[in-house]
């Protein structure tokens, strides 16, 4: 066994490397995995987005507030305002993201391993190059379909327009403003979610090996070798303290590309925006929405995670020894 063999074996049990997956597999029953988190979090994005996009006056200022009045004026289906366009951008940009993310994390190990830090900051390190280039190469599918089904979450609401579905949002768009209209914001898009990412990736790859250190087990060791509910328990705290760092950290930046993708046709820069988020609230205005971001980035990201965990698994080839 050569030294690039063994320091990817030392990752043992718990990762299991891009080469090693069955891709037709991982795709096929990857898309169904993902589709099933989002419809049950999908909710927690529209409350979210709400939130960030309330005026000053706006009744509807907390999560509560805002669940009770998408009830009361549409039932459930309030809750699912845009979910069809994203389900339909969600696949691709999924599989885009998490093909740049496995091709990436194995190059940049060996890019880091030469500098002998740590196992922690090594899969840190690792983990956030892979997670903010998969981010930046996913955004040119994601940002459309961010951009459109904002819009279909906060139609009608504190004096947004009203769509007739998302076609009708792009068609509009693009009539006013060109194809550019479907990016705007890609700018802060690309912003707040590579860092979001990097940040999301880095703090899981860590936090896995911190935890595997405080429970007295070597994960770096080829003798490691964890039972499925330890390898379970610690991936979702790894997913937990993951989604509560990025969403700490990147919530003002979503804030205002929220605000500036859905009200910048409103003719508001993102200068504009700042200045009226510390007028209306003060410095607290940019974490507007951070309650449901930090549940949604938490649930998401554990759900996510031992689903992505799971599916990597179940496709992994069967090797002939």
């Amino acid at each position: 066994m050569n030294a690039n063999s063994s320091r990817f074996q030392s990752f043992g049990q718990t990762e299991i490397n891009w080469d090693k997956l069955d891709k037709a597999k991982f795709y096929g029953i990857g898309a169904g995995l993902f589709t099933g988190i989002t419809v049950a979090l999908y909710p927690v994005s529209v409350v979210k987005t709400r939130m960030q996009v309330a005026v000053k006056d706006s009744t509807e200022k907390n999560a509560m507030s805002v669940i009770k009045g998408l009830l009361k004026n549409d039932g459930v289906p309030g809750l699912y305002r845009g979910f069809g366009t994203v389900i339909t951008g969600a696949i691709p940009a999924r599989i885009i993201f998490l093909t740049a993310l496995e091709t990436t994390k194995v190059g940049a190990y060996k890019l880091v391993e030469p500098f002998k830090f740590s196992e922690p900051t090594q899969a840190a390190l690792a983990n956030g190059l892979a997670g903010m280039t998969a981010s930046l190469f996913s955004q040119a599918v994601f940002v459309p379909i961010d951009v459109i089904s904002q819009k279909l979450m906060v139609q009608g609401y504190s004096g947004n327009t009203r769509y007739n579905g998302g076609l009708d949002v792009a068609r509009k768009l693009i009539k006013s403003n060109g194809i550019r209209g479907l990016y705007k914001g890609f700018g802060l898009s690309v912003m707040t979610y590579s860092p979001s990412s990097a940040v999301w990736w880095a703090s899981y790859g860590a936090s896995q090996r911190v935890i595997w250190r405080f429970l007295g087990q070597n994960s770096a060791s080829e003798k490691f070798a964890p039972s499925h509910t330890q390898l379970i328990s610690v991936q979702a705290a790894g997913g937990i303290i993951a989604g509560a760092t990025a969403s700490c950290i990147t919530t003002p930046l979503d804030t205002i590309k929220t605000r500036l993708q859905v009200m910048g046709d409103k003719g508001k820069t993102a200068r504009q925006i700042v200045e009226s988020l510390i007028a209306e609230d003060g410095w607290k205005g940019f974490y507007r929405g951070l309650g449901p971001r930090f549940f949604s980035m938490s649930a998401w990201g554990t759900s996510m995670i031992l689903a992505y965990e799971y599916l990597k698994r179940l496709c992994a080839k069967d090797e002939q020894t």
